[in-house]
């Protein structure tokens, strides 16, 4: 039984290492910008959409940041659908002279049956467009957004995503671990495979698509994920998403673990359901023409089935450590040795304070703490080997945690106190992941869609 344990937790433990070391590579590429030649132009003509359901409290503030663009007025309009709402939220749309359609249909619920039926009403219309942008109703969107747009789209892009950021990280740990988890993923997954030629992926939010390859391709995207669902038809299709890192949009994260919870299952259900109509699809398509984006994107719609994986490698992990022969639980060590195995763990480890501070989201000074925080991989098992007793190693570990906090304080100040604490809570977010995962992947049949309830009403200028 002990050799089947440990064969098993050594498969495991192989391919989450090589899909973990992909992405560790890949995140390389995004710790840059690329000099981009600009053509700031006004040309494309944008209908800008947002589905809205019951969004009374941010509407408003969203509707002000969009007709606040520095692009043409002509060439754009602000469309809103009131979907299946029983609140104001179309009445104070419509004090602002935008576009509002009122949808009523209780049994096709959700954004991607809202988006369809309002794609349809624009097609019909007189007055044509060359893209649509699509918003969720508790953003804001960057006063040079449409221009930042326009400028990717004239590059020959037809889809092109915008960078999503955050309009209340401070607001709990929750939302904080969000913010860091989309602050990180803007260059680890975005940036990093547009500077290498890859597709990038639709966010949700925040991105414009060709209207003509609109109709071409039809929107059909009404699972709980429409928007990786409309990314695979598009690498199929032999189109890449664009990426314009400079039009930002901020959107409003989850307070609560239970919000955040029922969002991310949303999500997760979502993944797992386009994944088993999808990555077949891809991973043919890519091996027969031989095309990376391709299977790029076959291995980005499989991340429920990889953070499956994770969760058993590391069950299995703790099930073998348990072992009398006291085995390393991390058999991925004895391959790459002790040390080496820790020098990735480390750059692993700061590859997100990192990203972080090139994007200026946390000081010089709060990097550098954490720096010398991720040495705890060397130094903490120097005392280790001094001591037999468990509780004494765990009491070391909590002590050195107890003395960087305490250093934070007098050094760094209250603030970064909080967040150095919530950046260790970050890792509790990432590992709820997990139970997560399962639940979607469990329930990836039920398309009931959950909307999250936003009530942070802050305008553009709170967060530029």
């Amino acid at each position: 039984m002990k050799e089947i344990i440990l064969a098993v937790t050594g498969v495991f433990q192989v391919i989450v290492f090589a899909m973990m070391m992909y992405y560790f590579v890949l995140a390389f590429f995004g710790l840059i910008r690329k000099t981009e030649k600009k053509n700031y132009t006004p040309t494309k003509k944008f209908a800008m959409i947002v589905a809205a359901h019951n969004e009374e409290v941010v509407i408003g503030k969203l509707v002000e940041s969009m007709l606040n663009q520095d692009y043409p007025r002509e060439l754009y309009d602000v469309f809103v659908i009131a979907d299946n709402c029983d609140d104001n939220t179309a009445k104070i749309a419509r004090k602002y002279g935008v576009y509002v359609y009122e949808r009523f249909n209780k049994d096709q619920k959700g954004k991607g049956y809202a988006l369809e039926w309002l794609f349809d009403k624009i097609f019909k219309m007189q007055k044509k467009y060359d893209a649509v942008a699509v918003f969720d109703a508790d953003n804001l969107v960057s006063k040079n957004w449409c221009k930042e747009i326009n400028s990717k789209m004239l590059e020959g892009y037809k889809v092109v995503q915008g960078y999503i950021d955050s309009k209340n990280p401070n607001d709990s740990w929750i939302a904080t671990s969000y913010s860091i988890a989309f602050w990180t993923q803007n260059r680890m997954y975005q940036l990093a495979r547009a500077n290498i030629g890859l597709s990038n992926q639709i966010g949700g939010t925040g991105f414009a698509i060709d209207t003509e390859i609109l109709q071409e391709f039809g929107w059909g995207a009404t699972c709980l994920t429409e928007d990786l669902e409309f990314s695979c038809k598009l690498i199929l299709n032999g189109e890449k998403v664009g990426w314009a890192h400079d039009a930002i949009i901020y959107d409003e994260k989850p307070l609560t673990l239970k919000q955040s919870w029922v969002q991310r299952r949303r999500w997760m259900q979502g993944f797992t359901d386009v994944a088993s109509r999808y990555f077949f699809k891809l991973l043919k398509k890519g091996f027969k023409e031989r095309k990376w984006f391709v299977l790029d994107c076959a291995l980005y719609v499989i991340q429920p089935f990889f953070t499956l994986m994770i969760g058993i490698s590391t069950v299995l992990s703790f099930v073998q450590g348990m072992s009398p022969e006291g085995l390393n639980i991390f058999l991925i060590s004895y391959l790459t040795g002790d040390f080496s195995f820790k020098v990735i763990g480390v750059m692993q480890f700061l590859i997100t304070p990192l990203i972080m501070r090139l994007d200026k989201k946390i000081s010089p000074g709060f990097f550098v703490m954490l720096i010398f925080y991720s040495l705890s991989v060397f130094i903490l098992p120097i005392f280790a080997t001094k001591v037999d007793n468990y509780s004494t190693v765990l009491l070391i570990d909590v002590v050195y945690n107890l003395a960087f906090l305490l250093a934070t304080a007098l050094f760094l100040g209250k603030k970064k106190l909080i967040l150095f604490f919530r950046f260790l809570l970050y890792s509790l977010y990432t590992l709820t992941w997990i139970p997560i995962t399962i639940e979607g992947m469990l329930r990836k049949n039920n398309k009931e869609w959950n909307p999250t309830k936003h009530v942070r009403n802050i305008e553009i200028c709170d967060v530029q």
